[in-house]
């Protein structure tokens, strides 16, 4: 299981994310500021992708959340910050509004390769 953590202090989200190979590891505050909207927080990451996506984002609705990918402010920024394609913290960000706008329950999701080699 990866490092990740996620908490939930009723209106508020945080989640570590350690996004794979490329080691930097972040942590997203979602804070609801009113009924349908939540501040977004990205800290603590050394990429600079995910730095500059953290300066795009600082509030999202819970109609953005339902947004489809193309169109959805979260990806459309992640595409300008330049993240690569399978940056797991776009999908973070969204995950840990959802918990903060109390959509979705606080669990860890995570990707893991356990493929067994065929003979």
């Amino acid at each position: 299981m990866p490092d990740m953590k996620i908490t939930d202090k009723s209106e508020e989200a945080c989640m570590t994310v350690a996004p794979g190979v490329c080691g930097f590891t972040c942590l997203i505050r979602a804070k609801k500021t009113d009924r349908r909207r939540v501040s977004i927080c990205i800290e603590d990451s050394e990429c600079g992708q995910i730095k500059h996506l953290a300066e795009q984002l600082d509030t999202l609705t819970l109609k953005e959340l339902f947004i489809p990918m193309t169109r959805n402010p979260v990806y459309t920024a992640a595409e300008k910050a330049g993240c690569h394609a399978s940056c797991a913290i776009p999908s973070a960000v969204l995950k840990t509004a959802e918990v903060a706008l109390g959509m979705a329950l606080a669990r860890e999701v995570f990707f893991r390769f356990d493929c067994k080699e065929k003979s």
